[in-house]
């Protein structure tokens, strides 16, 4: 028995030795660290695609000079970002080979069927080019592969777990901000009523109708406000209002006014597929998507979720 733990033993560090000898990261053929795309320039792609595992994917288009999401009716996207990953493509090098062989490609994670992230794009000469993202053999680095070819490279340039294939990686997040001390007051009305609240110079809150012995917890209003004012993209869905939004009949709208302004913000229905809610600024033309948690309080909250009750003074004795 001991002899036989001693033959898997050494065969095991044997399959240790031939991976490691296989896909350790060696200078390319001719020791050559020039760039694999020496004529790409980031100003030159006209539309980019990512795609994750999991088969979800965003598509950007630049038109006129800006890139935007063209199944949201063109919704802005940030440039910035997506110029960054371009420039990061253009800069791989072919100095760090990992394999030849198309049999190491799944292993690796950058075969058609099996990778992590598959950036896809065309140029303005109509070049299309398919890059995979594989896994990473140590912090910071991970492996790649271009279409249509068997060489894998190595990279610290790009990196699967910062590429996001979710629209709201390519946007700006912030669907309405707006200063909760510019408020004079804000009138929320969901399925359990309408609230008024007031704001004065001081920054102090106050409502109507309150009976003896109830006090405004102004915490919880100054919590219900904070989400009415600074509302975050979970994705952008168009310009055209579908039946499915719910925006008929509403699970809230507030009304914001400032002391030269008045912004509403609609609430409509939910995704049962990711609970989103579909809500709609007055100030935007687009429709969006927002995580519940970031409107649960516009929706849920009710009277007793403002008003504290005095405590009753205990009898002494």
């Amino acid at each position: 028995m001991k002899r036989h733990n001693q033959i898997l033993i050494g065969i095991l560090v044997v399959q240790i030795v031939v991976s490691v000898i296989v896909f350790w990261p060696r200078a390319a053929e001719g020791g050559s660290g020039e760039p694999l795309f020496p004529d790409l320039e980031s100003g030159d792609v006209v539309s980019l695609s990512v795609t994750d595992s999991d088969g979800n994917s965003t598509t950007l288009q630049k038109i006129a000079g800006n890139w935007v999401i063209p199944e949201a009716d063109d919704y802005p996207a940030d440039g910035t970002k997506v110029d960054s990953l371009l420039d990061k493509i253009s800069s791989l090098t072919g100095d760090r080979l990992v394999t030849t062989t198309e049999s190491s490609h799944r292993q690796l994670q950058v075969a058609p069927d099996d990778f992590l992230r598959r950036i896809d794009f065309q140029t303005s000469a109509g070049d299309r080019i398919v890059v995979y993202l594989g896994s990473s053999p140590s912090y910071g680095a991970s492996h790649f592969r271009v279409a249509g070819q068997n060489e894998a490279y190595l990279t610290d340039e790009l990196s699967a777990w910062d590429i996001n294939a979710a629209a709201s990686a390519w946007i700006d997040t912030a669907y309405m901000d707006i200063p909760s001390a510019d408020l004079v007051r804000v009138t929320l009305e969901n399925e359990n009523g309408t609230f008024v609240f007031r704001q004065d110079e001081e920054g102090n809150w106050s409502t109507i109708g309150l009976a003896e012995g109830e006090t405004l917890v102004e915490t919880r209003v100054t919590a219900t406000v904070r989400q009415a004012t600074s509302v975050n993209i979970s994705r952008p869905l168009g310009l055209e209002e579908q039946a499915s939004y719910g925006m008929d009949d509403p699970s809230a709208v507030v009304t914001l006014e400032t002391a030269d302004r008045t912004v509403s913000l609609t609430i409509g229905a939910q995704d049962p597929l990711d609970d989103t809610y579909v809500v709609k600024s007055s100030e935007s033309p687009y429709y969006v998507s927002v995580s519940d948690f970031g409107v649960s309080n516009l929706i849920e909250n009710t009277r007793d979720d403002f008003i504290e009750l005095a405590l009753e003074p205990t009898p002494e004795g």
